[in-house]
């Protein structure tokens, strides 16, 4: 747990309040623009949100819209089709079992076509201040090479960030491994030389054992 702690002063001195990069006004909003940035980076998603959100902004627009249509707002996100068909079909849902309303359960979220855990721990974090931890590819990537989770799945990963890291930082932890994923410890050629959590991550420490 020391180790543990001291990986999240590091980040907490790095990152501080760095949030969700997401742009996004209301809850139903950054579910939307979750959904949309599966495979696509937020750059990409905020720009096409920029432009969408300004005609369509609420599961009642969304809901009537062709899938064509929409596509056309989104064809820069990766995967445009899937994820037309989904937002459409949650847009529906939530019209129709949740008053219109996005829910704020993780159960009831992933009932939603096209939403796994992911994308649910994502808006109950940010739009309903929840405690949650989002594994995305930099969560899994960061949290795993520095010890904070040993697993090979992101469900796991899940699982042992939830365990080893104190309920409070969850959501703030989150964000930090995103930035350090995005800065510092990138997926192909992490920056271990101006890296400050070296002395505790477990991948830098085995490739270094192995030159000595």
């Amino acid at each position: 747990m020391n180790s543990t702690m001291n990986i999240l002063a590091e980040l907490e001195k790095s990152y501080g309040d760095m949030g969700c990069a997401l742009d996004y006004g209301t809850p139903f909003e950054l579910l939307i623009a979750t959904m949309l940035s599966a495979q696509t980076t937020d750059v990409t998603v905020n720009k096409a949100t920029e432009v969408l959100f300004k005609v369509y902004n609420k599961p009642e627009d969304f809901a009537v819209l062709s899938q064509e249509e929409l596509e056309s707002y989104i064809r820069t996100c990766g995967f445009y089709k899937t994820k037309a068909k989904n937002i459409i079909n949650t847009s529906r849902k939530i019209i129709s079992e949740y008053n219109g309303k996005v829910p704020d359960t993780l159960e009831e979220l992933t009932k939603l076509p096209g939403v796994g855990r992911k994308t649910a721990n994502v808006v109950l974090s940010n739009a309903f201040g929840k405690d949650a931890i989002a594994v995305d590819t930099h969560v899994f990537r960061v949290s795993n090479r520095l010890g904070l989770a040993d697993a090979k799945d992101v469900e796991k990963t899940e699982e042992h960030l939830m365990k080893n890291i104190p309920r409070k930082y969850w959501s703030r932890a989150h964000h930090w491994l995103i930035w350090h994923g995005r800065k510092v410890c990138i997926a192909r050629k992490p920056k271990c030389d101006i890296c400050s959590l070296k002395e505790y991550c477990k991948t830098f420490n085995i490739a270094l054992e192995k030159v000595k």
